[in-house]
């Protein structure tokens, strides 16, 4: 039996107890929403009503190992399963934080006011677990059905700020409208008190699991949301690109299409959540760039002077180093794929620019992305086949013996403060494609010649 059917069978397990006593148990959540829209989501969420709690646990360790996730919560999971068990509680805001609740549990709440809590209709639907009967107290069939998001109630909603994120999130992935009333609650909630982690968290969602994650984005526009967390991605809004090259219209239209085409290229990646990041900021620096020369419009230098901004955006939403590095040097590079292919630069010049990418074929793509993610007033010329071509020349140099420290050494040479010199020398003519033995002369040679110098 695979690990899924052993947690609804555990599941039907705890019910049949609960219902032995009393009690019943509903599938609750995103489970029941996902399960009536046909998709899959083996994260099990089980509310037990009419139970008392001593009673619960009494149940749930005659089942299994019972594991307390939050006991004055109410909440627990059997070990080894993959099943969150809750009691229905009341729910009070005391403070702005996502920890300021005061909660209470009540098993004999009812599954109207237990539903109540839940941030929108299609979230708040309950389903037994023995019988199947679906549990539907404000809607949230009919806005499935609709594929809308509607808050269930506007005073619980507005207890919890990051549900603004949650409804932008919702909408990108399942591709929902948000009901206008929703859009209305959302423009007067603040995201001030929201934690880098829950911001990253629901945004990390949205461009890893949407089709479209600019709706994203989009959305959080429309609700003037966007310039809390967001304020570099906001000024993009705009800023003028050249018509002949961007029919699409302004940075922001292009950013939008660009994390678009990106969304189809992130599985063939090797950081697809800093991959999608480059993506959203590689235009950054236009907000600053942008300038009107002789009538016509210019951004020189945009993937430079961006980084700075980048950078102040990546350190407000993530900790992580490694997506900050990436991101930085792949938007910093963003133009130059393109740029060698049109002028079907030198093999030289193609090695050096995937040996200054953290990740040679993410850049290729990040490339295709910008390139694909605009309105072409003319014929769209494709830069595949020259730089896949030239990736993988490059690939073969680089899987080719090379110059060591350990080769210098062993040529007579002692090791010394220029050795960084000289295997950087020697790193060059690699990159030109040049054997191991040929570089190794040659880099002995440039020694020699640097020695009579001194």
């Amino acid at each position: 039996m695979a690990d899924f059917e052993k947690d609804l069978d555990i599941a039907r397990k705890i019910a049949e107890e609960a219902a032995r006593i009393g009690g019943r148990a509903y599938f609750v959540g995103g489970y029941v929403r996902d399960a009536l829209m046909c998709k899959e989501n083996k994260d099990i969420d089980i509310e037990i009503h009419g139970v008392y709690p001593a009673e619960l646990e009494n149940l749930l360790d005659s089942i299994g190992e019972r594991i307390s996730i939050g006991e004055s919560f109410g909440i627990y999971a059997i070990k080894g399963h993959n099943i969150d068990i809750a009691m229905p509680r009341r729910e009070r805001a005391t403070g702005k934080g996502h920890r300021d609740f005061e909660m209470l549990v009540d098993p004999f709440i009812g599954t109207r006011e237990a539903a109540k809590r839940r941030d929108f209709t299609v979230n708040a639907m309950m389903q037994d677990v023995l019988t199947g009967e679906i549990i539907d107290e404000f809607g949230g069939r009919a806005d499935l059905n609709n594929k809308v998001l509607r808050h269930v109630d506007s005073e619980t909603f507005a207890e919890d700020e990051l549900r603004v994120l949650r409804a932008a999130q919702f909408a990108s992935r399942f591709e929902f409208s948000i009901a206008e009333e929703t859009v209305f609650l959302c423009r007067g909630i603040s995201l001030s008190h929201l934690s880098r982690e829950r911001v990253e968290g629901e945004m990390k969602k949205a461009l890893l699991k949407a089709q479209h994650p600019s709706v994203f984005f989009e959305v959080l526009r429309k609700m003037d949301k966007l310039a809390e967390w967001f304020p570099e991605l906001s000024a993009l809004i705009g800023v003028e690109q050249p018509p002949r090259h961007h029919a699409e219209g302004d940075v922001w239209n292009h950013t939008m299409m660009v994390l678009d085409e990106a969304a189809k290229l992130r599985d063939k990646t090797s950081n697809p959540f800093a991959f999608m990041l480059t993506s959203l900021c590689h235009d950054f620096g236009k907000a600053v760039c942008t300038r009107r020369i002789n009538g016509e419009i210019h951004a020189y230098g945009h993937e430079t002077e961006g980084i700075p901004l980048i950078e102040r955006f990546l350190r407000r939403i993530t900790n992580e180093t490694a997506v900050i590095k990436y991101v930085l040097n792949l938007a910093q590079l963003h133009m130059r794929p393109n740029a060698l292919a049109a002028q079907k630069s030198s093999v030289k010049a193609t090695n050096k620019m995937f040996d200054a990418a953290v990740c040679p074929l993410d850049l290729v793509y990040i490339s295709k992305a910008d390139h694909l993610g605009r309105l072409h007033s003319g014929q769209s010329v494709s830069y595949d086949e020259f730089l896949f071509e030239r990736l993988e020349i490059f690939d073969e140099i680089m899987a080719k013996p090379y110059v060591l420290g350990r080769d210098l050494i062993e040529a007579g040479l002692t090791p010394g403060k220029d050795f960084g010199e000289l295997l950087a020398y020697a790193h060059k003519l690699r990159l030109s494609g040049l054997e191991k033995e040929e570089v190794l002369r040659a880099t002995l040679a440039y020694a020699r010649k640097n020695k009579k110098k001194c």
